[in-house]
């Protein structure tokens, strides 16, 4: 097309039209335009005026007239524009420019003064404040066509800079409500005209103008019409984003905007569905920054998650944000508080959001109702038993369990359509899950019977198919699901008859799991009955159609049987079962008597037949415990528990009522039959045979032959199966001593003064025959060293069993002693050991001699004592929370902690002037060893009671008890008076008495302790210190721990210890209690002072270390290896940081940004300090790649390199921006760090690898230098890829930024390799038999083991496959390799090493 040549043919065509055509009204060109749009524009015939020039002063009369009329003129308006452009637009392109003006032409001639060149567009705006309704902004729609016409004419020069100017006076104008709404309306169809940034900023625009002036019941509308413009493309991050932060900021309007939002959901989802891209603008929005998260996003997002495709998405986008959010809080301990204190809020906000946006689903959005089930559930399954001690309540986070709780029991509660779904996905969960992951679900169903047990009978038939699958359960969820249901059993009389047969049913079943859970459930069931009558409520053989209670009172009811009577054959079944089904028994008669007293009789009667099946009072041996263990298949197994029958026995004896005139009639009464006063008179009660049994059990054991009656005699021999049989009896019979022991001591309590001597001789006698019988219980091929392993817990033994609340029991026997009976025992070993916890021990050894007969008692009760104490401890932690029995048995478990911390004060060394414990002759030497043992024993039951205190809130008061028992004066001397300074401000100026006692017990008790136990070599006890000042520090707040951290860096530093397990266990407590960056900071002191001890290739190295004693020849590895550890945590957190790190970049390079919640986004203070901890942790590896390392530490070294060199190159490769985004420069931060790794610790890492291969060419062991060099090469390989990948980003990074960050790198030294070829001696001697080389290697392993003091840490994270060529130097990952010639595979073992041709 050639505009010029158009004028000339367009008027030698104008020179033969009519030379006055006939004029048109404005009523005739509209009425023109209707008929137009009827037929065929193209081929209609236009009016000669509206061909004609002259015919433009009367049209722009018609624009006037009308737009000045004071009815409809934006109408009238409207309608003739609208009908000459469409008359304009359908007049062939060759004679539309000569024969009519473009329409701006047609207004700017004379609408304006100015008679500039302005749009169509420019008119409506300049008028806008006569639109002040929907009616008068129909003008508006001309709008797009304007610009069209515009954009495809020939006579504007530049008509996109023509367009682009008209849209940044729509963006700059003034809008009413009105005008708004309709200009976002029409912008879609002129939307390819718009550029991004002006489609952002005019949507800026408009969301601004939302907050002001538009109106509630205008929001949909204007919502919809955004959406739609998303749908086309234009602008859908920021329209998403701009909604999404409106409705999530509006805190006015109450219900009606919650009715709003309603129908906005409704306006999202169909739009979702239209177009899914929008979708994914939404889970991007959350995806990309979780401070987006607000009430309305989880609205959005849940409304989402009713279409199929983003179903399963949506729900773990709201998942991953809330455990990332928990993850983002744990991981911020080394950034300040404010930003710690920022990342627990962004925690609470995502709860509240959660928790909000469900509280508000009854208002016009039920259709979200389906995705907060989904989402419900979703958080408990995502629960895991024991990880939720991670969340601290104090913090004021919920958690994952506790959150998902609150949403299942909110919607319960709001939406009755909700309810039967919930009941149903209950019970498909806990059918198909596994049990860890039921407990939340069980709880979930507990608190819903218990508080709307009405509403909870509606859905009772699900209730009872789950109760159908009863038998096939786990073991754990059964019982409890029983149990859960009882509240309903009152409500509904058939719940219990139903829940009674099943449980029949399962007490025929063969497995034995089922069997227990059963029992377990028939005592929940009788307790709660028992309970219920107890408290005044009305039975549970009572109708539940019963109106009231009032009511029920009025009527006169039959008496009938209790549970107990009725299923009185059921359990009578139990007694000959399994042993471990009756031991369930006879707890649950137990727990039966603690709620009835009065049932004593009842269960006496119902006990004393199958009691005396295993009691003989006029036999020579009274107890059959033969009859209890037997022989069957080869096998030996206890058949009756005796010892928890008598346990039983003896404890309903105590707690019966004292008086019982009376009772037992009414026992017999409640089988169905009463008897006679005479006959009543002339019986002898069940409890009173029982008591007399007692009586007698306890002198039989005090007299008679117990090798006999463990069946241990002369003639009897020495076969397996006989000591087996023997070790279960004496299992027995140790439990039946300690139920004697319980009686004792429950009788010394009520004696009077002249009974308690003979008491307590008794009571030592039993604690003789305790000991006795205890070494009956273990293989005589273990003899002692088993019973050793059995008391001497590890020393890093952690209270994670204590703290989930677990019940599943060890495979050891349940202890039996009562609390109270181990306090009364040692109380008398104190008195009768003459122990003063101020004198110690050395008193007690110089006066040996004076006080043998004492001593010889004390040295016989005492150690048995702490086993007791011991093992009643540890089961303390295994024992279910709400047990009626642990309350009996273990009562007050803070009990024990005074008497436990005299004996250590006592037993302790005291260093008095010309003694020396650790030098005195053999005599002395065995004394202070038993002195030892002892102190072991008694340490490690105070450890027990710590972790008891600190993890369970109901002993807190342990830790004070045990300050005020401890008498101690603030005292330093030794090794610790280089302490004084953070001495004084341990406990001082506290607040909190929690915190201040803590600090107290690491003062006044730890500290002294720990200062002779290292004074007189005291090593293994010295550790136990080292572990309970850590469980202690760890507890503390941030500034109290770092104090504690402190102390135990000056014992390092003052201290001379030779232990490699003491020296661990206070290198470890030192950089542990030390808050960041100070940690890292000790760790870099302490591995300089460790390259003096271990040495390098240029110096020798040193015996000890001047400022950390405690380095030394004999603790230089396992210090090693322990601040390897502390660094690879470290690393381990630098790995989630970049992650977190990843999604902000991605952020920010797409544009996203929130800061109207924040100026300062945090992630930027959490990047510095990451890049500051990177370059903590290569000053601290650079000094362990100059030390010549035994071989685990060095492997060690090279694992943890790698990983961090992993992290590195996934810091750099984030910071590329990609195609299309700008990128940023690094920060100097980062230049730093590139260049601190690649000076100190990229360049040595190489000399390292190179040095350490040399080594071990030239090392004299060639057997075992083939595994090592199996097991570098995955370590080295990997290394070196992560080192080069690191660099290749670097280098990327370099060429976008144009910033030489590779400047320090020495590539010619890194990378260049060669091959050296072992000598025909070497390969001659590295071919040994395939028994040898096993054994070579097993010996080094074990001897590196020993020398490192690791215990084999090293060794088992690395495990090697064990292969029969001595001489492969590869992977054998492929069989076939195993064919090879033996000179191919020779050549397969070659040393890598440095080339230093090109230096």
């Amino acid at each position: 097309m050639h505009p010029t040549a158009e004028p000339a043919e367009n008027s030698t065509a104008a020179q033969h039209l009519p030379p006055q055509p006939s004029p048109l009204t404005d009523i005739e060109i509209i009425s023109l335009a209707q008929r137009h749009h009827q037929h065929n524009p193209i081929s209609s015939q236009k009016p000669p005026f509206l061909l004609s020039e002259s015919s433009h002063p009367t049209l722009l009369s018609f624009l006037h007239s009308r737009a000045s009329s004071s009815l409809n003129s934006s109408s009238a308006v409207f309608d003739y524009v609208s009908s000459l452009l469409s008359l304009i637009s359908a007049t062939p392109p060759p004679a539309y420019p000569l024969s009519f003006p473009p329409s701006y032409t047609l207004i700017s001639a004379s609408s304006l003064p100015t008679k500039s060149h302005m749009t169509i567009t420019l008119w409506p705006l300049s008028s806008n404040s006569r639109i002040n309704d929907l009616e008068d902004a129909h003008v508006l729609i001309l709008i797009p066509k304007c610009l069209e016409l515009v954009r495809i004419s020939n006579e504007v020069d530049k008509p996109v800079e023509y367009v682009n100017s008209v849209v940044d006076a729509l963006i700059k104008c003034e809008r009413s409500k009105v005008l708004l709404i309709k200009m976002v309306e029409i912008v879609r169809d002129f939307s390819s005209c718009i550029d991004k940034l002006r489609r952002r900023e005019f949507l800026e625009k408009i969301f601004v103008k939302m907050r002001n002036d538009v109106e509630m019941q205008d929001l949909p509308g204007l919502v919809y019409q955004l959406l739609v413009l998303a749908t086309k493309g234009f602008g859908k991050r920021e329209v998403i984003e701009g909604i999404v932060l409106y409705f999530g900021c509006m805190n006015k309007g109450g219900s009606v905007m919650k009715q709003v939002e309603g129908t906005v959901l409704l306006h999202v989802n169909f739009a979702v569905k239209q177009d899914p891209s929008l979708g994914q603008e939404v889970l991007g929005l959350v995806r990309l920054d979780s401070r987006a998260f607000n009430h309305f996003t989880v609205a959005v997002l849940l409304s989402v998650a009713r279409i199929r495709r983003f179903r399963e998405t949506a729900i773990g986008v709201l998942k991953s944000a809330l455990f990332n959010a928990y993850k983002d809080y744990k991981f911020t301990k080394w950034l300040s508080a404010e930003l710690s204190e920022e990342y627990l809020e962004n925690a609470r906000v995502i709860e509240k959001a959660i928790l909000k946006a469900v509280n508000a689903s009854h208002c016009g959005r039920e259709h979200i109702v389906p995705s907060i089930v989904q989402l419900g559930f979703g958080l408990l399954e995502g629960v895991e038993e024991g990880n939720q001690k991670e969340i601290s309540k104090s913090d004021g986070l919920m958690g994952t369990e506790e959150l998902g709780m609150q949403v299942l029991k909110c919607l319960f509660e709001v939406h009755d359509m909700s309810r039967n779904e919930i009941i149903e996905q209950c019970k498909f969960r806990v059918l198909s899950l596994k049990p860890e992951r039921c407990f939340p679900i069980t709880r979930l169903l507990g608190y819903l019977v218990l508080v709307h047990p009405r509403s909870m009978l509606d859905h009772v038939s699900h209730l009872k198919e789950m109760l159908d699958y009863f038998a096939f359960m786990d073991d754990r969820i059964s019982p409890h699901l029983v149990t859960i249901l009882l509240p309903l059993i009152k409500f509904k009389c058939d719940l219990q008859d139903y829940t009674i047969l099943v449980l029949r049913k399962a007490m025929f079943k063969r497995e034995n799991a089922v069997r227990l859970a059963a029992i377990s459930a028939i005592f929940d069931l009788i307790l709660a009955e028992k309970q219920s009558k107890t408290d005044g409520l009305f039975s549970f053989q009572e109708s539940s159609s019963q109106a009231s209670c009032s009511q029920h009172a009025e009527v006169s009811q039959p008496t009938r049987p209790g549970l107990f009577q009725e299923l009185g054959g059921l359990l009578q079944r139990c007694l000959y079962q399994q042993a471990n089904v009756r031991q369930n028994l006879y707890s649950g008669l137990m727990k039966l008597v603690l709620v009835d007293p009065q049932t004593a009789s009842t269960i006496f009667d119902f006990l004393l037949p199958h009691f005396k099946r295993f009691y003989r009072e006029d036999a020579d041996v009274q107890l059959g415990i033969d009859q209890c263990v037997k022989l069957e298949n080869g096998s030996c197994y206890i058949e009756e528990p005796l010892d928890c029958l008598l346990f039983c026995i003896s404890w309903i004896l105590l707690l019966q009522p004292q008086n019982r005139s009376g009772h037992p009639s009414d026992s017999w009464a409640c089988f169905g039959f009463s008897i006679t006063q005479e006959n009543e008179a002339g019986r002898t009660f069940s409890g009173e045979s029982f008591s007399n049994a007692l009586a007698q059990i306890r002198k039989f054991l005090r007299n008679g032959n117990l090798e006999g009656l463990l069946g241990k005699d002369q003639d009897s021999g020495s076969r397996p199966m006989e000591e087996e049989k023997r070790r279960y009896s004496a299992t027995l019979l140790l439990g039946i001593v300690e139920v004697a022991m319980n009686i004792i001591v429950a009788e010394l309590e009520k004696a009077a003064n002249t009974q308690k001597l003979e008491l307590e001789r008794e009571l030592s006698q039993f604690v003789d025959i305790h000991e006795f019988v205890e070494k009956y219980t273990f293989n005589s091929r273990q003899a002692t060293g088993t019973k050793r392993a059995t008391t001497r817990a590890s020393v890093s033994d952690t209270a994670d069993k204590l703290a989930s609340g677990g019940t599943k029991l060890p495979p050891e026997r349940t202890p039996l002693l009562a609390t109270s009976s181990i306090h009364r025992l040692l109380q008398l070993a104190l008195e009768l050991g003459k122990l003063d916890p101020k004198n110690g021990a050395a008193s007690q050894i110089n006066s040996q001699h004076s006080s043998g007969k004492t001593q010889v008692l004390n040295s016989k009760v005492l150690p048995c004592i702490l086993h007791m104490c011991f093992r009643q401890l540890k089961f303390f932690s295994f024992m279910g929370k709400d047990d009626p029995i642990k309350t009996l048995i273990y009562g007050e478990i803070k009990l024990l902690g005074p008497p436990v911390l005299n004996v250590i004060l006592s037993l302790k060394p005291v260093a008095t002037p010309g003694t020396d414990l650790s030098k005195k002759e053999a005599k002395g030497r065995k004394d202070v060893e038993v002195i030892k043992e002892r102190i072991h024993l008694a340490l490690l039951c105070l450890k027990k009671l710590i972790e008891i205190s600190l993890y369970d809130a109901k002993y807190v008061g342990l830790i004070d008890d045990l300050v005020s028992a401890s008498g101690f004066e603030d005292v330093s001397n030794g090794v610790m008076d280089a302490g004084r300074d953070v001495d004084c401000q341990l406990a001082e100026g506290i607040d909190d008495q929690s915190t201040r006692s803590k600090e107290l017990l690491i003062k006044t008790i730890i500290k002294p302790l720990f200062a002779e136990f290292l004074e007189f070599s005291f090593f293994r006890e010295a550790e136990i210190l080292c572990d309970i000042v850590l469980m202690i520090g760890n507890k503390l707040p941030e500034e109290r721990r770092n104090l504690v951290g402190s102390w135990v860096t000056r014992i390092c530093q003052s201290s001379h210890v030779s232990n490699s397990k003491v020296a661990k266990s206070l290198v470890f407590a030192a950089v542990t209690l030390s808050s960041p960056p100070a940690d890292l900071d000790v760790a870099q002191n302490m591995a300089a002072e460790l390259l003096q001890v271990v040495g390098s290739e240029d110096t020798d190295p040193l015996d000890t270390s001047e400022t950390f004693p405690v380095i030394n020849k004999s603790t230089d590895a396992a210090i090693a290896s322990t601040i390897l550890q502390s660094v690879e945590s470290t690393v381990v957190h630098m790995d989630w940081i970049t992650i977190r790190l990843k999604t902000y970049y991605m952020a920010t390079q797409k544009g996203v940004s929130f800061n109207q919640i924040r100026e300062v986004a945090p992630e930027l203070a959490m990047e510095e300090m990451l890049y500051s901890r990177a370059e903590a942790v290569v000053k601290v590896l650079s000094y362990f790649v100059a030390m010549n390392l035994k071989d685990p530490q060095a492997e060690h070294l090279l694992r943890l390199a790698a990983k961090f060199y992993k992290n590195l190159a996934r810091i750099s490769k984030y910071r590329i921006a990609p195609k299309g985004c700008k990128q940023v420069l690094p920060s100097l931060k980062y230049q730093r760090l590139v260049e601190i790794t690649c000076r100190q610790l990229t360049a040595p890492v190489y000399n390292f690898v190179a040095h350490m291969q040399k080594n071990q060419q030239e090392s004299n062991k060639p057997r075992g230098i083939v595994n090592k060099i199996k097991r570098e090469n995955k370590c080295i390989p990997d290394l070196i890829f992560q080192i080069e990948d690191y660099e290749k980003y670097l280098i990327q990074l370099s060429k976008t930024t144009k910033v030489n960050l590779l400047r320090h790198a020495k590539r010619s030294t890194s990378r260049d390799f060669k091959i050296l070829e072992p000598s025909e001696d070497t390969l001659e001697e590295q071919n040994p038999t395939e028994e040898a080389d096993s054994d070579n290697l097993n010996a080094t392993e074990n001897k590196s083991s020993e020398e490192s003091g690791d215990e084999g840490e090293e060794t088992d994270s690395c495990q090697l496959p064990k292969s029969g060529s001595p001489v492969a130097a590869e992977d054998t990952e492929d069989e076939n390799e195993a064919d090879l010639p033996q000179v191919k595979r020779a050549k397969m073992n070659r040393v890598v090493q440095d080339s230093s041709d090109e230096e």
